[in-house]
């Protein structure tokens, strides 16, 4: 089990823990719908510890992340990103990506949990290239600010997926332009052993800290896929919203000729929806069904404050995706009715 740098930090402020697929992350800090509201309302806190950074370095790392990557890394000058997704040949999803470009570097923010698998699939196909995929020099940790007074605490206003080294309360860090949410919001890159002191004074600027269960709640209102529980290798990039992920104008990278296909062709067969749930709560995986017929999956489910009720996002075939569409969920010895709504749900 994997324990984040703040792990000890938060759990002597009242945190309660939980295991998060192998990470042990925050689940609340006592009240889950205050935190919530930080987040739409606020500044909310967040432990990133499920996410990490590999660096790129070598003299032929943007022409190989080019060829690799959905998104378009050889446009990007110091100081600016973009998402990407690393996709295998037949399009399915490796992993999703920030990156970040640099004088020396390209900082690749990646699921702790999808790590290994998204190193060694670059690693495979590296050839003659002159590219490595290495830890930072020292350990990193990563902070989220989200919400609209996160850019107001620390100082900063950036482009989407912009970043910059600056201080706060003399702390160095660099801060990211980026959401877990889809929002406005921060992603601080710290040193491991200064992420307490960071933590300590961004409360003490306004910030609410916020644990898994607002931050999953809010994600599934927004839509927001996440790597290993709406995206993995059974999964095409098409199938999940991810636009932002993906460059249209770039040449090709890996999984590119599928991808070009779908566009063209203009829909797929099945795609991530959102769902709110009337009935005991089921659990992710659980099927879908209409007339009998099961016809897609639940991937995550989380209790949706902004509507006050658990909701999920899910996988439907494109014939049953319609808002209002009503599903069964069949579990154990419950049934459960899912509705299809819009997104963003709340």
């Amino acid at each position: 089990m994997l324990e984040t740098a703040l792990h000890a930090y938060p759990a002597a402020r009242g945190a309660a823990h939980a295991d998060d697929r192998g990470v042990v992350l925050p689940r609340h800090f006592g009240d889950a719908a205050r935190e919530y509201r930080a987040l739409r309302e606020g500044a909310a806190l967040v432990d990133l510890g499920f996410r990490t950074v590999v660096r790129a370095v070598g003299v032929d790392r943007v022409t190989f992340l080019q060829g690799m990557l959905s998104n378009d890394v050889a446009a990007l000058r110091p100081g600016e990103g973009c998402p990407a997704l690393l996709l295998t040949i037949q399009g399915r999803v490796v992993a999703d990506v920030r990156v970040a470009a640099t004088d020396e570097t390209i900082l690749l923010d990646v699921d702790v949990r999808a790590r290994d698998a998204f190193v060694e699939a670059l690693e495979r196909l590296v050839v003659a290239d002159e590219v490595e995929f290495v830890p930072p020099e020292a350990p990193v940790a990563l902070v989220g600010l989200e919400g609209p007074h996160a850019e107001r605490l620390v100082g900063e206003n950036l482009a989407p997926y912009a970043h910059r080294e600056i201080e706060v309360a003399d702390i160095p860090v660099r801060v990211v332009r980026a959401s877990e949410v889809g929002g406005p919001g921060l992603v601080l890159h710290v040193a491991g052993g200064r992420a307490p002191a960071l933590w300590d004074a961004l409360v003490a600027r306004g910030a609410e800290p916020c644990g898994m269960e607002a931050l999953e709640g809010r994600r599934v209102e927004v839509g927001v896929p996440r790597v290993g529980l709406d995206m993995d290798l059974t999964v095409l990039a098409l199938e999940v919203p991810v636009e932002d992920a993906l460059s249209t104008t770039k040449g090709c990278y890996l999984g590119q000729e599928v991808v070009a296909r779908g566009t063209a062709r203009g829909h797929v067969n099945r795609g991530l929806v959102g769902l709110v749930i009337d009935g005991p709560v089921p659990p992710g995986g659980a099927p879908l069904v209409r007339d009998g017929k099961d016809v897609g999956r639940l991937t995550t489910v989380a209790y949706a404050f902004g509507l006050d009720a658990p909701a999920a996002l899910g996988f439907v075939r494109r014939e049953h995706w319609e808002p209002g569409t009503e599903l069964r969920v069949p579990h154990g010895h419950a049934v459960t009715l899912a509705r299809v709504a819009a997104l963003p749900l709340a």
